[in-house]
């Protein structure tokens, strides 16, 4: 998506600058701001990262800028400052929305950092594991397990991973790993 208008452009330019109250403001009066493109194919949430602006980004984030995106966002993240644990509004890590989208790439630089929280739930009670599993993403359930992910947890619905999804590949997988 290339941007129509002049304000895509200057959000992009600002978000790099790490002019907050500009971004803020552009973006506060239109949330497609956040998932828009420019020329490159960044969204604004790149070019804040680049430009090590951290207060920037967290604020991208918390609106909905979607950090699972296949380009280098996490890695520019993680290089820039070492909170990978950042929540959303919603509790979400990079890590809850990387697993239940089954973005592997992604995954697997967070989990190499070894300072994400593999475990931590978002404001549901849902743990990265628990999403991977009733999105069906067998691929990052196994990661996810391999990594050490709590099989057990509840979230607020008293529901433990295996119980959120149907997938009988991921549920031989969990029940696998429990022996």
């Amino acid at each position: 998506m290339v941007p129509e208008d002049h304000n895509s452009f200057k959000v992009h330019e600002a978000s790099y600058q790490g002019r907050y109250e500009e971004v803020k403001e552009k973006v506060l009066n239109n949330n497609r701001l956040l998932t828009t493109l420019d020329d490159s194919e960044r969204q604004a949430l790149h070019w804040a990262a680049c430009g090590g602006h951290e207060e920037l980004a967290s604020f991208l984030i918390e609106h909905g800028a979607p950090v699972d995106k296949a380009d280098d966002i996490v890695s520019i993240l993680m290089d820039n400052w070492s909170d990978v644990n950042l929540q959303d509004k919603r509790g979400a890590t990079a890590l809850h929305r990387a697993a239940s989208k089954g973005n592997i790439q992604s995954m697997a630089l967070l989990l190499q950092s070894n300072q994400c929280s593999i475990n931590v739930p978002d404001s549901e009670g849902n743990t990265p594991l628990h999403l991977a599993c009733e999105e069906e993403r067998l691929e990052a359930v196994r990661q996810l397990l391999e990594r050490g992910a709590i099989t057990d947890k509840v979230n607020r619905e008293g529901k433990t991973p295996i119980q959120m999804t149907s997938c009988l590949s991921i549920r031989r997988l969990m029940r696998m790993n429990e022996m």
